[in-house]
């Protein structure tokens, strides 16, 4: 059985693995989006990122257990995930809900703001914009 630090460190490298697969497929995504390409449509371009992101949430939660952080007691953990579930609902505007392209654009735009926000709240574990 691995250590408890072991764990922890294959934890992390799988959240910022799929961390980076789910910024860069939603990147081409957007630029999908603002193409108009048809392979947006593509089934398994639809489906990859719920498996990756599964996984992500996965990581997440582990990761947070493992170091004895939690939401809603830890602030910048809490501020984590409320920009992340903000990436999360502009996200599905930008690709599939929004109702026109300069709405989708918009949204793709601050779901790239949001993603940003979390990275920087986790890299300073402090919930305020630096």
């Amino acid at each position: 059985m691995p250590d408890n630090v072991t764990l922890y460190m294959v934890m992390k490298t799988i959240h910022l693995t799929t961390l980076i697969i789910t910024i860069s497929g939603f990147i081409l995504r957007g630029f999908w989006m603002m193409r108009g390409s048809p392979l947006l449509q593509n089934k398994i371009v639809k489906t990859i990122p719920h498996y990756n992101d599964t996984i992500l949430l996965i990581s997440a939660v582990w990761t947070g257990a493992l170091i004895g952080q939690y939401p809603f007691v830890n602030s910048w953990l809490t501020a984590k995930i409320l920009g992340a579930l903000a990436y999360i609902i502009l996200g599905g505007i930008a690709l599939t809900y929004g109702p026109s392209k300069q709405i989708r654009i918009g949204a793709f735009i601050g779901a790239l703001c949001c993603f940003g926000y979390v990275v920087s709240v986790a890299l300073t574990k402090n919930p305020l914009p630096i």
